[in-house]
């Protein structure tokens, strides 16, 4: 029993050894860097190197017809048509930049969005998608296709977009337009390019 004892205790000394060597040791070779001071208001312009962009549409209403008007817009590009979906709807509900009209109350959020095998993107909203604005028929067909024809434009992957409120299927947005199906895009609502 001593004898194992003894074995244990010499196996530890070397264990201890060993690590002790590698402890100091280990930093030996490293070299440190020196930095430049940069003084306040010299500061290091970043690397040039540009992201890639992606261009979008995103179609809104105007005061002049009863038509969807595509505005462009550009968005930081990635290879998940999903996440470039979510980002040009969130860009959607941030609402015009050239005094085009948004179908949307500004506190709607996008919950989430996935597309099936099928092409059909599932877009989810919050409530206030319907409980912020009360729509007539043709507002609510227009919103409606506002979001239907921005996904379908841009991408050739999505065929057709069924809408959710807070992850749950509804019968309209507001009492005119049926949602429990997935809708087609609709090109004869898009206004003529200028």
């Amino acid at each position: 029993m001593k004898e194992k004892q003894l074995y244990l205790l010499v196996f530890l000394a070397l264990v201890l050894i060993v690590l002790a060597i590698l402890f100091f040791t280990a930093g030996e070779g490293e070299k440190i860097k020196k930095t430049e001071m940069v003084t306040p208001g010299e500061e290091e312009e970043p690397p040039s190197a540009e992201l890639p962009i992606q261009k979008i549409t995103l179609f809104f209403l105007s005061e002049a017809d009863a038509l969807l008007h595509g505005e462009e817009r550009e968005i930081p590009a990635t290879s998940s048509v999903v996440e470039a979906a979510r980002r040009t709807i969130n860009e959607l509900l941030k609402g015009s930049q050239e005094g085009l009209i948004s179908p949307f109350p500004p506190q709607v959020q996008l919950r989430e969005l996935f597309i099936s095998e099928e092409g059909i993107a599932y877009v989810d909203f919050s409530r206030e998608i319907s409980e912020a604005q009360p729509y007539g028929a043709t507002s609510e067909m227009l919103a409606i296709y506002s979001i239907v024809n921005t996904l379908t434009y841009n991408f050739k992957e999505i065929k057709k977009v069924f809408l959710l409120v807070e992850g749950r299927e509804r019968e309209t947005l507001s009492g005119h337009v049926d949602l429990r199906r997935p809708f087609a895009p609709m090109t004869d609502l898009i206004a003529p390019q200028k």
